[in-house]
């Protein structure tokens, strides 16, 4: 996403009423036969430039690390370009640099456990307790994941702004075993603000997806929205933290 330093600092002076960033469409797409790739993409229209984008991230669950050459990153910089367009540019090159097709993906692609999209306003952004499957009564123990946000200090591009926009924060989640002398597994903990993440204000979990259809364990994905500054209004970008 582009960024423009001159006109976000005019947003901060006032010089706006209401303005809307742009909420990324979310599409889990799945996990690969064996359990080690997890792929999900996002889309929509950037606020500012109004040109359609679409993301794609392919990720090992092993290590919740990105394929190497992803994310697939496309923005198509034309007035006629569709967001369909974008998808369909983002798919071909995914496909490539990660050596996986969409089929194998949504073929494996398991349950969407939970789901609180960025509109929900009742659910807790920050805790999800879920049955890990669709089977009642339930033959696994719950799952819970807790979220908590921590300040750090803001990338270099998001300097200027935090004074007067907020303080950059990151995240840490963990899974909790609720078993009587479970144990608490750390999944993700920033030490820094990537700056991909284009000055974040705050997280949220949107999703759950885990899948039994692989070979081996289980695999998982925790999708955590991101909202940023944006050029008219917050924006609402995804990623995710895997599992095995």
């Amino acid at each position: 996403m582009r960024t423009n330093l001159a006109a976000l600092a005019l947003l901060v002076s006032g010089a706006c009423a209401a303005h809307a960033g742009d909420a990324a469409s979310l599409d889990i797409i799945g996990f690969s036969k064996d359990g080690g790739i997890f792929a999900f993409e996002e889309s929509g229209i950037q606020d500012g430039s109004g040109f359609p984008y679409a993301n794609r991230f392919y990720i090992s669950t092993e290590n919740d690390s990105f394929l190497p050459g992803t994310p697939v990153r496309i923005v198509i910089d034309r007035d006629d370009a569709t967001i369909d367009e974008a998808r369909r540019e983002a798919r071909g090159k995914g496909e490539t640099a990660a050596h996986v097709g969409d089929d194998e993906l949504r073929a494996h692609a398991g349950k969407t456990v939970a789901s609180n999209p960025v509109t929900e306003l009742s659910a807790d952004p920050f805790r999800v307790v879920v049955n890990p499957r669709p089977v009642f009564p339930a033959i696994d123990a719950p799952l819970e994941y807790r979220l908590s946000e921590i300040p750090l200090a803001p990338p270099a591009p998001c300097k200027d702004l935090s004074a007067d926009l907020g303080e950059m924060k990151g995240f840490r989640l963990v899974e909790i075993d609720p078993a009587p002398n479970g144990k608490t597994r750390l999944l993700h903990e920033d030490k820094n603000i990537p700056a991909s993440r284009a000055c974040p204000l705050g997280y949220s979990i949107g999703a759950v997806q885990i899948t039994h259809d692989v070979q081996g364990p289980p695999a998982g994905a925790i999708l955590v929205a991101v909202r940023s500054i944006g050029f008219e209004g917050p924006n609402h970008r995804w990623l995710a933290v895997t599992k095995r």
